[in-house]
């Protein structure tokens, strides 16, 4: 009996498979082109011919073609409907004679209310792309209505409405008039913004606020509001909610308690008759006002939930420059009511390792201005150089409206160290000021972007530093996409050091080049000048320049070639640069992408050298 209900179970499972599927008719379509007939068939497209007899499925061809027609102005076509099989049509031919099309006689838009002072309003009404006499079509009058009704929202007009909203559509005349009239109303103003949840000083929250009490409403405030918000790091969450219903909570006072001859009533279990509503003073005020405010405004109520005090973070990975890798950061992204914060990094690699920390002091402007207070220690042991330094950097910080950052910084330095053989020890206090900007998009692969920086520092023995220099640094590199395909990277960077106390110049302020992100081909921080023996002493000066062209090869693999040089070296110009080429392939992986490279150094015996990395470029 079981062998015959599998039996029994497996016929069933056969038939269903068997049903034929609910196939959608195909569609040609004749006598119009391009987007009329494309129009017809996405209107025609999904049409189940099974779902209708004979008569009733021309009929809805008939129906659908029209309405796909009208809204390009055609109201009067002649159709000419043919199955491929009366009984189980598969295909439909649907021949069309379009006719005269219906032409705009009237065109009739207008603006009462603030927004005709609006300038954003009248723009969307002079874009609009129709003129008396054009061909009517739907979608240009809807998309207008569509854009005043989204400007009144964004810009603060609540009690806005039409007025008029009309396509008086004549076929047997071959003309149509538009009507449309908005009427804004009074334009909203911006009311107190209002904290709650927060463990920050409210006048440091308060100075992110982009508006003024008062200030016209505009809902792209609102989103700047929350952005910087969340830039602060302060916050685990942050909620910006214009309240609209301002006042109307004042109406009504709470329920009365009930006085004592209701509250013995009530203990006999006898039913009470409901309260009266009672009413405010403001309500029976408010009964006698015979309009609403001039001017209303709408309070911006601001919930946020601190964020975690202690995060932390562990990395690790490998690149060929420095081999195995691995990064500890504590960040602490509040340590008080005022907004400061606090982070501490842990780097460690076979030639490197580094621990260093930053303290943020917020000023007014917390996104823009600080205080930065900086510790590190690091020890180096690479090629000919070894080198433990120490060192504390006071700073100003700076960010303006053209994404430029600006630091004027103090450093104090002590670096113990020993560079081709050659042992020193040296205190070094200097001031300096560094530029930079990165600006990019989809920043785990950007498909455009650029990072500058400049940085310009200066020691001098006349308040105590072991040597006297003024040196500069500067990186510039560019992204660029051509089309979809094509990405193109380019890099330059330049540094100079002017002293006449060289052998006390650490090593962490000479110049080294070749890498990964250098001159590719070569070892890392391999290139420099060298002494009697062939030991790298690094150079007072250096150049590097790379242009990378990349070309996706499928979904996220890309292929590179690329030709790098670059040298440091003692006086400026050198002889000669080395140089480095090679192909490479990239893999754009969740975490970034994943870089690997064969190089050829045409000034090295190396017949190649392989890079790998992960992360973008910047």
């Amino acid at each position: 009996m079981e062998n015959r209900r599998m039996r029994r179970l497996g016929a069933v499972l056969l038939c269903l498979g068997m049903a034929p599927a609910a196939l959608a008719i195909d569609a040609r379509i004749e006598g119009v082109e391009e987007e009329l007939a494309d129009n017809v068939e996405v209107y025609l497209d999904g049409l189940d011919a099974s779902q209708y007899r004979p008569e009733r499925l021309e009929a809805e061809v008939r129906r659908l073609s029209q309405e796909a027609l009208r809204v390009y102005g055609y109201y009067s076509p002649r159709l000419r409907v043919r199955f491929d099989d009366a009984d189980a049509p598969t295909e439909v031919t649907v021949a069309i004679e379009p006719g005269e099309p219906v032409r705009i006689e009237r065109l009739a838009f207008s603006l009462e209310g603030e927004a005709a002072e609006d300038r954003p309003f009248g723009e969307a009404i002079a874009a609009y792309p129709q003129a008396e006499g054009d061909v009517l079509r739907h979608a240009p009058f809807d998309a207008l209505r569509s854009r005043l009704a989204s400007l009144a929202l964004e810009r603060g007009y609540f009690d806005w409405r039409f007025d008029e909203r009309r396509m008086e559509i004549r076929p047997w005349a071959h003309s149509a008039r538009l009507s449309l009239t908005l009427d804004s109303g009074v334009r909203h103003r911006f009311g107190e913004v209002r904290f709650s949840g927060e463990h920050i000083e409210q006048d440091r929250l308060q100075s992110l606020v982009p508006f003024g009490e008062g200030a016209p409403y505009l809902a792209s405030d609102i989103a700047t509001l929350n952005q910087r918000l969340g830039e602060t790091e302060w916050f685990g969450s942050v909620s910006v909610r214009p309240r609209l219903d301002a006042g109307i909570g004042r109406l009504a006072l709470p329920e009365a308690p009930p006085g004592l001859y209701r509250a013995l009533d009530a203990e006999g279990g006898s039913p009470l008759p409901p309260p009266a509503p009672r009413l405010s003073r403001e309500a029976l005020a408010a009964a006698g006002e015979v309009q609403a405010p001039a001017v209303p405004s709408v309070p911006i109520d601001v919930t946020v939930t601190p964020a975690d005090r202690h995060q932390f973070e562990v990395g690790v990975g490998y690149a060929t420059d420095v081999g195995p890798r691995a990064r500890f950061a504590w960040d602490q992204p509040w340590v008080n009511r005022y907004g400061h914060s606090l982070d501490h990094d842990l780097y460690i690699s076979g030639p490197e390792q580094q621990f260093s920390g930053t303290y943020r002091m917020p000023l007014e402007n917390p996104r823009r201005d600080s205080y930065q207070l900086q510790y590190g220690l690091r020890n180096k042991d690479n090629e000919d150089t070894r080198a433990l330094e120490a060192s504390v950097e006071f700073g100003r910080r700076w960010k303006f409206d053209n994404a430029w950052e600006q630091l004027i910084y103090l450093r104090s330095t002590y670096e113990d160290f020993t560079q081709a053989g050659v042992s020193n020890q040296v205190v070094l206090l200097y001031p300096g000021v560094r530029w930079t900007r990165t600006r990019s998009r989809n920043p785990t692969f950007p498909t455009w972007g650029d990072r500058q920086q400049l940085t310009l520092q200066y020691s001098s023995e006349m308040w105590g530093s072991s040597a006297e220099f003024l040196r500069l640094n500067g990186d510039s590199q560019w992204i660029r996409m051509l089309g979809e395909d094509n990405r193109f990277i380019g890099r330059v960077g330049v540094g100079a050091i002017a002293t006449d106390d060289f052998a006390d110049i650490p090593p962490s302020l000479r110049f080294f080049t070749g890498g990964d992100n250098s001159v590719r081909g070569y070892a890392y921080e391999s290139l420099s000048p060298e002494d009697e023996d062939g030991e790298l002493i690094g150079g007072e000066q250096r150049f590097v320049a790379s242009v990378e062209a990349q070309r996706r090869l499928t979904g996220k693999w890309w292929l590179a070639s690329f030709v790098d040089v670059g040298d440091a070296f003692t006086e400026w110009w050198p002889e000669a640069l080395n140089t480095g080429a090679g192909l490479g392939v990239r893999w754009i992986s969740p975490v970034g992408p994943i870089r690997l490279d064969i190089a050829h150094p045409f000034d090295a015996e190396d017949a190649f050298r392989i890079h790998f990395a992960i992360g973008p470029e910047f």
